[in-house]
C-alpha cells in the first residue's frame, strides 16, 4: 500500500473513532497487565466477566499477593487456561513487589521478563498505560495487515516491524487499538464485512464480499411458516 493510502487508511478509521480504546476493563496498569495476560486464548467480554469482581477486591500486587492462588483461580476460572494464568499473575506479581516497589515498570523488555508476559502483551500495555508507540499484533492486527496490504507479513515480528515502519506519525499510538477495532467488527476473519468498510477503496482484498441478501416479505414469511 501506497504511503498516501495509509496515511487515508489511518485518517478514516481516526475520524470514525477519535480516542480508540482497549475493550479489557481495567483501573490502573496493573490490573491492565492482569487482564492483558488473562486474555490469551479469550476474548475481552469473557476477561471483564472475570476480572470485574477480582479488580473490586485487587487493585494491587501486594493486594493479589494476599488474596493468594486459590482464591485468584476461583475469580477467573471461567477463562481458557486459567491454571496456568493464575500461575502467571502471582508470579509476576512476587517480582513487582520484590523488584520494583509494587509497581509495573514502563518499559518493554523488564515486562517481557514477566512470567506469562510475551511481546504482545509487554506492547499493550506499553501502549495504552504508558501512551508509547508500540504495535502489539494479534491475530485481528495480523489479519488486517495482510489482507489489506497496509503491513503484510509472514509472522507477527514482520507485521510489527512493518507496522513499525510504515504507520504515520499522527496515528502511532491509536494505530494498535483502530485495528484490532477493524479487525474485530468489519474485517472479519470468516466473512469481511466489505458493504460497510471506510477504507474499502484502498483495501487489497480480492473479491470484495458483497452486502447479504435481503429476503423478500413472502419469502421470509415462507421460512417463518416452515420452521413454526
Amino acid at each position: 500500500m501506497k504511503k498516501a493510502d495509509i496515511f487515508e487508511f489511518y485518517r478514516r478509521l481516526a475520524e470514525a473513532n477519535p480516542d480508540p480504546e482497549t475493550e479489557l476493563a481495567f483501573g490502573n496498569p496493573y490490573q491492565l497487565l492482569v487482564a492483558v495476560t488473562c486474555s490469551a486464548q479469550s476474548t475481552d467480554v469473557g476477561v471483564n466477566k472475570a476480572t470485574k469482581a477480582l479488580f473490586e477486591e485487587v487493585k494491587t500486587p501486594a493486594e493479589m499477593l494476599a488474596l493468594g492462588l486459590d482464591r485468584l483461580k476461583a475469580h477467573i476460572k471461567t477463562i481458557g487456561l486459567f491454571n496456568n494464568k493464575a500461575k502467571h499473575v502471582i508470579a509476576l506479581s512476587e517480582i513487582l513487589v520484590r523488584d520494583y516497589g509494587g509497581e509495573v515498570p514502563a518499559d518493554r523488555d523488564a515486562l517481557e521478563s514477566l512470567p506469562g508476559v510475551g511481546r504482545k502483551t509487554a506492547n499493550v500495555v506499553m501502549n495504552t498505560a504508558f501512551g508509547a508507540e508500540t504495535f502489539a499484533v494479534d491475530t485481528h492486527i495480523f489479519r488486517v495487515g495482510n489482507r489489506t496490504g497496509i503491513a503484510p507479513g509472514k509472522t507477527v515480528g514482520a507485521v510489527e516491524k512493518a507496522l513499525e515502519k510504515s504507520t504515520p506519525k499522527p496515528f502511532r499510538i491509536g494505530a494498535h487499538h483502530w485495528l484490532i477495532l477493524h479487525g474485530r467488527y468489519v474485517c472479519k476473519a470468516r466473512t469481511p464485512e466489505c458493504w460497510r468498510c471506510s477504507v474499502v477503496d484502498l483495501c487489497r482484498y480480492k473479491p470484495k464480499t458483497p452486502p447479504p441478501k435481503i429476503k423478500s416479505a413472502k419469502v421470509q414469511a415462507d421460512d417463518d411458516t416452515a420452521s413454526s
